[in-house]
């Protein structure tokens, strides 16, 4: 039998100060800061403990930025500078430390592997980048696709790497030896969110078919389950840090909440129900702290959610 309880999902606060859409974020779940950027080329780090205070510019680049990784125990941000290159910075000093050329093309997902010591950049050119993160020179480029590499996740436990892309594929590599294990067909569309489950039973992406497909990894990757999730693509997908819960956000302007076991829908928020977001919903992170979620959006804002328990149906 389903639980009677499930989350109610409640806006706490509306962010402002970005000039244009807002693309990326980032942070460390057990942490109070959430870091943005987007088509403007502001970096800007806002408080989920105290979401009314205004937010601090971390950086300004030239270009758009649509991804964004946090080291949080180097104290670094990754900023994915589009046709720039990779850019590390010291949140401590407040200072560039490294620079790193890549390939001109959009960077569209940055992933760390503490274990492995690498840091993995998925190209608009269809290279996969992988760089020692000890001073992030470039290891290796390597040329998956014709098409736009969209996606990362990892897999710590398997050693595997997850990678979707706009030629409707998921890849899926080894860690070390960047071997291809699996080639995982099935989206109709472009694949633009992938992530693993926290137990690592499941690999769950979404794109532009606006499906959210469940692979089971243990059976070499699968389909055990697809659904019509939203009306439009599903910009971003991300479970919550204790496991319970599964949000996505929508170019159709919602965000929804599901049961991350059995994938029943929820909760959905959007503007005429929640005050949410007026246009495309590009980025969701979980704030574990205090089991909140924030959103961003083409509407130039990012949204804080609370998450807080009902008895209702």
């Amino acid at each position: 039998m389903p639980s009677l309880f499930r989350p109610q999902i409640q806006k706490l606060a509306t962010l402002t100060g970005h000039r244009d859409c807002v693309y990326a974020l980032a942070g460390s779940p057990d942490e109070p800061t959430v870091f943005s950027a987007g088509s403007d080329g502001f970096v800007v780090a806002w408080n989920v403990e105290e979401p009314t205070h205004d937010g601090e510019l971390v950086a300004r680049v030239e270009n758009s930025v649509y991804a964004l990784r946090h080291l949080p125990e180097r104290d670094l941000l990754l900023i994915g500078h589009n046709y720039q290159g990779l850019q590390v910075i010291s949140l401590a000093a407040k200072k560039l430390l490294h620079a790193t050329a890549l390939p001109p093309a959009a960077i569209f997902d940055i992933v760390h592997s503490p274990a492995r010591r690498r840091v993995y950049v998925a190209l608009g050119n269809g290279t996969l980048a992988v760089l020692h993160d000890d001073d992030f020179r470039v290891e290796k480029l390597l040329r998956l696709s014709e098409k736009s590499l969209r996606c990362l996740a990892l897999h710590a436990g398997r050693n595997e790497l997850a990678i979707g892309g706009s030629d409707a594929l998921i890849r899926i590599l080894d860690v070390d030896s960047l071997a291809l294990k699996y080639t995982v067909a099935g989206s109709i569309n472009s694949v633009f969110t992938a992530a693993y489950s926290p137990d690592g039973r499941f690999l769950v992406t979404a794109g532009r078919d606006a499906h959210l497909r469940v692979w089971n990894v243990a059976a070499g990757y699968t389909e055990r389950q697809s659904i019509v999730a939203h009306l439009f693509a599903i910009n971003h997908l991300a479970f919550s840090p204790d496991g319970q819960y599964l949000a996505t956000g929508s170019m159709d302007k919602s965000i929804k909440l599901w049961d991350a076991d059995t994938f029943r829908l929820l909760r959905v928020a959007d503007k005429a129900r929640s005050a949410g977001h007026g246009t495309s919903v590009n980025k969701l992170f979980w704030s574990g702290r205090h089991n909140r979620v924030v959103s961003c959006s083409d509407d130039r804002s990012l949204a804080v959610w609370q998450l807080s328990m009902s008895n209702e149906q």
